[in-house]
């Protein structure tokens, strides 16, 4: 069985792949570039190194021995052996950073042609300290002068054969540029096209299922309540889609009862008044849900589908007619959140209640009716943002509640009109748009007294007011 995964959740997976196959080749490169960058220090340290040790090779050494031949300086004051400890040094800290071997067995000869340099200067200063012939004394400088020069012959060797390993280096470098930026077009390319089938993909795992939830509700507004729908594998719509099978289910249950119990004939009209109301609610919510998704608004059709979620999930409340108080106000909010997303630009509303009546009990969905009447029939009709307000309070053992809007109002011969309409005993069917008030007034009656009904005050152009109270405890069934 499939994993279901929610709408956010895919998102994000899609968006953590994007962003790795974006940054990983700007890395490689980076990662790249800057091991090129030191290898060409290195490489441009060790050539600057073994120039400078190649002038004093064949300069300094040769400079310093002449003058000690000549007479200039004795031998015991000159600083021959300091110049030779000077090239070992130098020898031994440019073989450290040199990484190919040919490059290292050429300094290997140049530290050994160094240690023959040494021993012919041994050599001299012996000769001088035992007085030998100027002619010997001056072979001495012929040969330590010959093994300079092969000394600096050994180091421009190297320092072309460094050169030569950069101009490879270089080469090798505008290889893996060239590698990197192609495989860069290609991310782009690839990312751009995971792009697009992640937004289809999304937006299919969006439309598809609600598509086959708007089917299922037309299908059950036509009668049919043995359709079903599948699960589709997101978590945000599960939740809906099971609610609508178990509605599917319970109603059908419902109609077979009201069949049976033909002595509960009132209660199976008020029921079926009722189920006229949910399809209309149905087809504009599925709507907006669908707009929602196509202009990719996700974190919006998250929120509604939640909402309606809730809604039915409380509007079922597993077949009893009766809830609790802050149960039957969590259903108005979940509806009112819904209409706040298609009205955003003209409805506000609040809700409150006193704490102490949330757990009483009350017949169910008797206040969204009445919401809905005051937002479709007040505050649409009013130029500009409206408020909405849902109250409850308890007073001398009762539960009183109250829907106030500041929508277009009435006049009182129309708020007469309605008040005869909602207290009469007319058919449901030639009620024009006050169904939604007379549903609830009949139903308070039933499961009440006659004496619980709706309570309406209206002024034109400033708004209108519906309320009623309930006995804190008892009820007819």
């Amino acid at each position: 069985m499939f994993k279901s995964r929610s709408i956010r959740e895919r998102i994000k997976i899609s968006y953590v792949i994007i962003i790795l196959l974006m940054i990983t080749p700007p890395v490689i490169t980076i990662f790249s570039f800057i091991i090129q960058m030191g290898r060409y220090d290195l490489i441009i340290t060790n050539v600057s190194k073994a120039n400078r040790l190649n002038q004093t090779v064949k300069m300094d050494i040769s400079n310093e021995i002449w003058d000690i031949v000549a007479g200039n300086k004795k031998f015991g004051e000159g600083s021959q052996y300091d110049i030779i400890d000077g090239i070992n040094e130098s020898l031994k800290d440019i073989m450290r950073t040199t990484e190919e071997r040919e490059n290292r067995q050429m300094l290997e000869v140049a530290g050994r042609a160094v240690d023959t340099l040494k021993r012919n200067v041994d050599r001299l200063g012996n000769q001088m300290a035992n007085h030998s012939p100027v002619s010997e004394n001056e072979e001495s400088l012929d040969e330590i002068r010959g093994v300079s020069a092969l000394i600096s012959d050994i180091l421009q060797d190297f320092i072309v054969r460094v050169i030569e390993s950069a101009t490879i280096t270089n080469e090798h470098h505008r290889h893996i540029t060239v590698v990197l930026t192609i495989i860069q077009v290609f991310t782009v390319f690839f990312v751009t096209i995971f792009s697009i089938f992640t937004q289809r993909s999304v937006t299919a795992s969006i439309n598809n299922p609600i598509k086959r939830l708007e089917n299922l509700s037309k299908r059950i507004a036509e009668g049919d309540f043995t359709v079903r729908v599948k699960l589709p594998q997101v978590s945000e719509l599960d939740g809906l889609t099971d609610n609508l099978n178990i509605m599917a289910v319970k109603i059908q249950a419902l109609i077979a009862e009201n069949v049976r119990e033909q002595q509960n004939l009132q209660k199976s009209e008020m029921k079926a008044l009722q189920a006229q109301i949910t399809p209309h609610f149905l087809y504009n919510t599925f709507d907006t849900i669908v707009w929602l998704a196509e202009e990719k608004k996700n974190d919006q059709v998250i929120d509604i589908t939640r909402a309606f979620s809730s809604f039915f999930r409380i509007s079922l409340n597993k077949g009893k007619d009766f809830l609790t108080v802050s149960e039957e106000f969590a259903h108005v909010k979940s509806y009112l959140t819904i209409q706040k997303i298609r009205y955003r630009d003209i409805l506000d509303y609040e809700i409150e209640y006193q704490p102490e009546m949330a757990d009483c009990q009350i017949l169910k969905l008797v206040l969204q009716p009445l919401v809905e009447n005051a937002l479709y029939h007040g505050i649409k009709n009013k130029r500009g943002r409206g408020l909405l307000s849902v109250k409850g309070w308890r007073e001398n053992k009762r539960l009183y509640f109250s829907v106030e809007d500041n929508g277009i109002g009435m006049t009182e011969e129309k708020l007469a009109d309605i008040m005869k309409q909602i207290n009469g005993s007319a058919d449901p069917e030639d009620l024009n748009n006050v169904y939604g008030l007379y549903n609830v007034n009949k139903r308070l009656e039933l499961y009440y007294d006659t004496s619980t009904k709706l309570v309406i005050t209206s002024q034109y152009k400033t708004g209108t007011t519906v309320y009623f109270s309930i006995p804190e405890v008892g009820f007819n069934v």
